[in-house]
């Protein structure tokens, strides 16, 4: 059934280590479902004690349960993460780069970005608290603007292991694969008897869905036939509809997102399946001329719109419970109808935002610096994660916002990534053959 065919076209994907276009139209596609989807979501509701709580309004409605099995997309963000991830490492390698640049580029070029919401965050929230503004109210806004943070925190975990799990990869792909899905299992039997134990799983889960990335950035997709990719697609989904229907996993996946489950790994081999069936399709868009600079436009701060648009979503609809403009109420059809105009004014909220701070996800120079040396990066990796640790296990709050923000700052120094000053101190005095070398090593990360 799982015939082989098409054989080479992943290869030489990666062999080549040029950019698929097909996997930066995939990102720009869940990254807007993403949005399209948090709009529908946020709800507000001002009651008349003077309390503020949240409604989830598309959670709500009878058929969702089944659209969101489909569109249920952050398995795909990990798989595509997994593609080029490997790639960006083997470019590096392939150029004498080591883990410890390869950790440093990554995890700079999340935690800055990052690091600009997290300090703005805190300074409006901390503010807001100054002028009166209700502590339950600043404490909600404080948890549902920042959620997308627990995306980053996951995808910093897989990413930052990338050299390891590649080295394990080339040895045992399978194996590997195997071993994680077992991991994930095993946090799954035991949550009900230690539910801080589920937490895990944002590494193993995770991982797991990386190393499918692994698997197409090597061809092993490519090689599968058409129908063997029908066949894994219907047999990941017959799975998972088991094992919900048995009622051993909730059957809505965004209860299955946080913490993961492996109902999460299911649906990652279903999509990196439909992603392959899908490239015939895909490739052709990717020639055309518009797709080329939205894309190159997107590429360049898709990162600032993922962390900033629930954070700039959730502050306009606060602010708008405070002025008399009619609101309609949750789940009617005026609130329905009124969805187009909610997007639209985010994307203009977003425009200035992506202007003044999407520069911080340029790509940081991989060589000579201090910061790219073992010590540092370790040090930078232990900063960086205490904030995170401490988010994943307690809750957000103003205070885990602030020290968030000052250890991601320490981190960004620690590694000589302040914007602007990496080249300068990556340059070497003399040697131009040394000169193309580190520029070799520094292009190698992508």
């Amino acid at each position: 059934m799982f015939g082989i065919a098409r054989q080479g076209r992943g290869s030489r994907l990666a062999a080549t280590g040029g950019r698929d276009a097909v996997i930066d139209l995939v990102r720009f596609f869940c990254l807007a479902l993403v949005v399209v989807g948090h709009c529908m979501m946020v709800s507000p509701l001002l009651h008349a004690d003077g309390t503020v709580t949240t409604q989830n309004t598309l959670a709500e409605q009878d058929w969702f349960e089944p659209v969101i099995w489909i569109f249920m997309v952050m398995p795909l963000f990990f798989v595509t993460g997994g593609i080029t991830g490997l790639q960006s490492w083997r470019r590096l390698k392939a150029g004498g780069g080591t883990g410890a640049q390869f950790v440093r580029v990554r995890l700079l070029r999340l935690v800055r970005p990052a690091m600009a919401l997290l300090a703005v965050m805190f300074l409006g929230l901390w503010t807001a608290g100054l002028l009166g503004v209700d502590p339950q109210v600043v404490q909600l806004m404080a948890a549902g603007a920042a959620m997308p943070l627990w995306f980053l925190a996951a995808y910093l975990a897989a990413q930052l292991n990338i050299p390891l799990l590649a080295a394990c990869h080339a040895r045992a792909p399978w194996l590997t694969l195997g071993a994680f899905t077992g991991l994930v299992v095993a946090v799954d039997c035991l949550r009900g008897a230690l539910p801080i134990l589920a937490n895990a799983n944002l590494v193993f889960l995770w991982c797991a869905v990386q190393q499918l990335g692994f698997l197409a950035a090597d061809g092993y997709w490519a090689r599968v036939s058409g129908s063997g990719l029908v066949g894994i697609v219907v047999s990941a989904n017959l799975v998972l509809g088991i094992v919900t229907g048995l009622g051993l996993y909730p059957g809505n996946m965004l209860v299955n997102l946080n913490p993961p489950s492996l109902c999460l790994l299911l649906l990652g081999v279903s999509q990196a399946a439909v992603l392959e069936l899908a490239r015939p399709a895909l490739a052709p868009l990717c020639s055309l001329r518009w797709v080329k600079a939205l894309l190159s436009v997107a590429g360049a701060c898709s990162l600032t719109v993922y962390l900033w648009h629930l954070p700039l979503l959730v502050g306009m609809s606060g602010l708008l419970l405070l002025t008399p403009i009619p609101k309609p109420e949750s789940g009617t059809a005026a609130w329905w109808w009124a969805r187009p105009v909610v997007l639209l004014a985010l994307l203009l909220l977003l425009l200035p935002v992506v202007a003044a701070l999407g520069r911080l996800e340029g790509r940081p120079t991989a060589a000579g610096t201090l910061g790219a040396r073992p010590p540092a990066v370790a040090a930078g990796v232990v900063v960086v994660f205490l904030p995170v640790s401490a988010a994943a296990l307690g809750g957000l709050s103003l205070a885990v916002l602030g020290a968030g923000a000052v250890c991601f700052a320490m981190a960004v120094v620690m590694l000589g990534g302040i914007p602007g000053r990496s080249r300068r101190a990556a340059r070497p005095t003399s040697g131009g053959g040394r000169r193309r070398g580190r520029r070799g090593i520094a292009s190698g990360v992508k």
